[in-house]
């Protein structure tokens, strides 16, 4: 499946990471269905495995009980940046893990290392699967999940910035109630002991704040052409 990418284009594989609100999601996705790559949103996969721990009462509190219950959940990602799925023991969760209660969880049980082991492993398979190459994006991607990407970028914003937006994909949300959550889960997913929120060393550091989305995705665009035309 070309998905109107020239056949002969060297396959590449885009790490994107960085915190909540900078335009990771939607830069990702329009960039690969730019460039006829496959997408794969690596949070939702920690949604995912979230959601199922809340729905099935494992207490998230608990590393031990996380722990043991990590390998149970059938987690499936589709990869196709148009409309990407994911479902967890067939039943589709796209909605349902964008709920408050998963998000106030999530980053607790990514902080469990056999969880982190878990999905690390489907997020290199589904990578290493992909033809044309992805653009997989994260927080721990350039640095623990695919050290050897072609290109890593890391998108950053100022609070303020990643809150207004934040807040406005959850419409009627308070902004200061939003920045406050925002820096409390940077802190949490920067201090974890396993694949903590960083930049990897030869990721190219990209400031949305002042940038509009079209322009964030134009400027990624170049930097995997020009990736690709070294290959």
């Amino acid at each position: 499946m070309e998905n109107g990418a020239a056949p002969t284009a060297p396959a590449v594989i885009v790490a994107i990471d960085g915190p909540s609100g900078t335009g990771k999601s939607s830069t990702s996705k329009a960039v690969a269905a730019q460039l006829g790559l496959s997408y794969l949103d690596t949070g939702a996969q920690y949604r995912a495995i979230t959601w199922w721990m809340v729905t099935n009462g494992i207490d998230t509190d608990d590393p031990h009980e996380i722990a043991a219950a990590a390998g149970k959940p059938e987690i499936v990602s589709g990869t196709d940046p148009a409309a990407p799925t994911i479902t967890v023991d067939g039943t589709d969760v796209a909605g349902p893990i964008r709920t408050q209660e998963v998000t106030a969880k999530v980053s607790a049980v990514s902080a469990v290392p056999e969880v982190r082991t878990r999905i690390t492993e489907l997020q290199r398979t589904i990578a290493a699967g992909a033809p044309l190459g992805i653009v997989v994006e994260g927080r721990d991607i350039g640095t623990t999940v695919l050290p050897d990407a072609d290109l890593k970028i890391f998108l950053t914003a100022s609070a303020e910035a990643r809150a207004a937006r934040r807040s406005g994909e959850l419409k009627g949300a308070d902004v200061n109630v939003t920045r406050e959550a925002l820096i409390k889960r940077d802190a949490a997913d920067s201090s974890r002991k396993t694949s903590p929120l960083a930049k990897a060393d030869d990721a190219v550091e990209v400031d949305t704040t002042d940038l509009t989305l079209e322009q964030v995705i134009e400027c990624v665009v170049t930097l995997v052409e020009e990736k690709r035309a070294e290959k």
